[in-house]
């Protein structure tokens, strides 16, 4: 039997592509409350309530229909983003405050899904970090061990002790230690060896945290709702700019692997970066935009003065996104060159 064109290859819509990114963070929240605890849970509740509550008044005020929007998931899966990237043990008006500051500015003053030219979860990580740099730094420490219940009660400002239970992120950590040690010698690979920091990759528990994102990305990219472009140019971009300072100096460079394991790297390669609507959109543009995303970021963990720079150099190449897709547009079909 012949068919005739057109073909509909595959029934598709913004809310089952939603749906299966926020299928594919499973991964990542179940071993991050596995690691952390519970706390993790409780930052995904509030930023998908302040999410959806902020994504409805904004609909409603802009008269647009709330059931079509409110469903498709995208606020959802923005709320999503910004809890696991802000620390878990945040106090509640700031994962409010930040998500509200996503989709109110970020997504919704610029006309809504497909509008807006940053990715509204790292605006909201971008200002919060500048705004609340205190607040943003307060990681739990891997020796805490408390319940719901305690967790609770931090998180919704009932525990007056928690500079108690915090602790440095490993990468804030390893700058820190580098720059107090330089006259004591200290190196990369003698900071490294603190296991009960560093764990055995990138962070103790953080390394388990990042496998599962990678999992998850990875199926992502099997079930083809991204592309491997975006991801696979970002972490190559990390490896080969890590691997060749670490080459040079190792006493002074961390390897490639503690900068792949340890921060935002993969979530950002496989669940922030590919964002549609904010990266490349042609594939030679796509492997640019990761690779710029990836050199910027370590350029920033490295050599700038946050400890991690994910956030800051997708929102740079967000900048850059169009511009690089006109640049590489393909010949039109019968043409000799971009039309």
């Amino acid at each position: 039997m012949t068919l005739s064109s057109p073909y509909v290859l595959k029934e598709t819509s913004v809310t089952w592509v939603m749906t299966q990114v926020c299928l594919a963070l499973l991964p990542g929240i179940a071993v991050y409350t596995w690691v952390i605890g519970p706390a993790i849970l409780i930052q995904l509740a509030l930023a998908s309530l302040a999410a959806l509550a902020g994504e409805a008044a904004m609909l409603k005020i802009r008269g647009k229909p709330l059931n079509l929007f409110l469903t498709d998931g995208s606020a959802l899966l923005t709320g999503w983003l910004i809890a696991l990237t802000f620390p878990p043990l945040s106090p509640w008006w700031l994962i409010v405050v930040g998500t509200l500051f996503a989709i109110v500015v970020a997504k919704q003053l610029y006309g809504g899904l497909g509008q807006n030219p940053f990715n509204p979860a790292m605006i909201a990580f971008a200002a919060s970090i500048v705004s609340f740099p205190a607040l943003m730094s307060q990681w739990p420490s891997q020796d805490m061990h408390l319940g719901l219940v305690e967790h609770l009660r931090i998180v919704f400002g009932l525990s007056p002790h928690l500079d108690s239970l915090t602790a440095a992120t490993p990468l804030d950590a390893l700058k820190t230690g580098l720059k107090l040690g330089e006259e004591a010698g200290a190196s990369v690979a003698g900071l490294l060896a603190n296991a009960q920091t560093f764990g055995h990759v990138g962070g103790r528990g953080w390394e388990w945290i990042t496998l599962a994102y990678l999992i998850g990305g990875l199926w992502l990219c099997l079930r083809r709702i991204i592309t491997w472009h975006v991801p696979a140019s970002f972490l190559a971009a990390v490896v080969v700019l890590s691997g060749a300072l670490w080459l040079y100096d190792p006493r002074e460079f961390a390897n490639p692997l503690f900068h792949l394991f340890s921060g935002g790297v993969m979530l950002g390669a496989f669940f922030i970066a590919t964002d549609p609507v904010t990266c490349a959109s042609t594939p030679r543009g796509k492997l640019i935009f990761g690779a710029g995303c990836g050199l910027l970021a370590y350029v920033i963990r490295v050599f700038g003065g946050y400890p991690d720079g994910v956030a800051f150099a997708v929102l740079f190449l967000n900048i850059c996104a169009p511009l690089i897709s006109l640049l590489t547009q393909p010949p039109v079909f019968g043409a000799k060159g971009r039309n």
